[in-house]
């Protein structure tokens, strides 16, 4: 069958995000997450209870009686496993934390009050340094606590299925229960996805007034884009990626660049293993990631913030 991906036409905006010193990871094809349910047909329902079945809700948990340390800085390394490592340090110095795995390395923000975060392991199985960063003058970091640790995950899709720092979301979270609402009439997973696209786009409206302020260290709250109504490109992708992985899909937050104006941006990208579908809004290529849009579909920007969405280039993913 032919594959088709429909690129949302509408508006761009610029996110002045510095992740310092990062490189992404392959995505490549993947197989089946456990666990995922739902029916192949295809079809959806105008109301009433649909026969999509989520899998059981996946957290994340900090054990800080599991981790180890050194000095005021601590790295649970329990649930590896299943894709997430945490982390909790204490310093008046500004903190980062690095997630390394050859030549890929990804960098964090951290809080220096002892505040755990939790972060993915999203490069896949093998070893990874963990290391936490404190700042000595300028711009330059020295090594506060670092670990090696072995990974072996229970399957590929663990980190794109739990919260973490950047998709930060409880069982009690507002955007959890509306997930859970929206879902309720779906019959499949391609549903879900169609549900939650429809919600975010028509009732998240984009914040020129962030996006205009936007800072190097920011983590978007899913919960207050609800109840604000509005947001950036980050806050989009978040919400969305909280609610379709509540819901048991893998979903990706990816930073990236879309030209023509090569302009920094956050999407997202989900995984269904049904056959290739189309939607109004949407294509959905079978066996593999596919690209999802928020912002550019929500639009309500102004024209400094346009791209026309003819190229993507992904460069970290979360």
């Amino acid at each position: 069958m032919t594959r088709r991906r429909f690129l949302f036409i509408s508006f761009i905006m610029v996110l002045a995000m510095a992740l310092c010193g990062l490189t992404g990871c392959g995505s490549g094809d993947a197989g089946a997450p456990a666990g995922a349910g739902g029916s192949a047909d295809g079809t959806g329902t105008e109301g009433g209870e649909g026969s999509w079945t989520a899998p059981a809700l996946l957290l994340s948990e900090y054990h800080g009686d599991r981790a180890a340390s050194a000095g005021e800085a601590y790295i649970d390394v329990s649930a590896v496993s299943d894709g997430y490592v945490g982390v909790s340090a204490v310093s008046d110095s500004r903190l980062k934390f690095q997630v390394l795995k050859g030549e890929e390395t990804y960098t964090y923000d951290l809080d220096g009050d002892g505040t755990p975060r939790i972060f993915p392991l999203q490069c896949g199985d093998g070893t990874y340094t963990l290391r936490v960063m404190e700042n000595v003058t300028d711009n330059k970091y020295a090594e506060l606590y670092s670990i090696d640790q072995d990974v072996v995950l229970t399957d590929e899709f663990q980190p794109f299925l739990r919260p973490t720092a950047y998709v930060n979301y409880t069982a009690d979270s507002l955007c959890v229960q509306k997930a859970n609402e929206l879902a309720a009439t779906a019959n499949n997973e391609e549903d879900v996805v169609k549900a939650i696209f429809d919600y975010v786009t028509k009732n998240i409206k984009y914040d020129k007034e962030k996006a205009e302020a936007a800072t190097t260290i920011y983590l978007p709250d899913p919960d207050e884009t609800m109840t604000s109504g509005k947001g950036i490109c980050f806050d989009y992708a978040s919400l969305t990626a909280s609610m379709l992985r509540s819901q048991g899909i893998p979903t990706k937050v990816i930073f990236g660049y879309v030209s023509p104006d090569d302009l920094y941006h956050a999407w997202n990208m989900f995984y269904t293993e049904e056959s290739g579908w189309v939607t109004v809004e949407f294509a959905v290529d079978p066996n593999d990631w596919n690209r999802l849009d928020l912002t550019f579909s929500a639009g309500g920007t102004d024209e400094k913030f346009i791209g026309d969405g003819s190229n993507y280039t992904d460069v970290y993913w979360y």
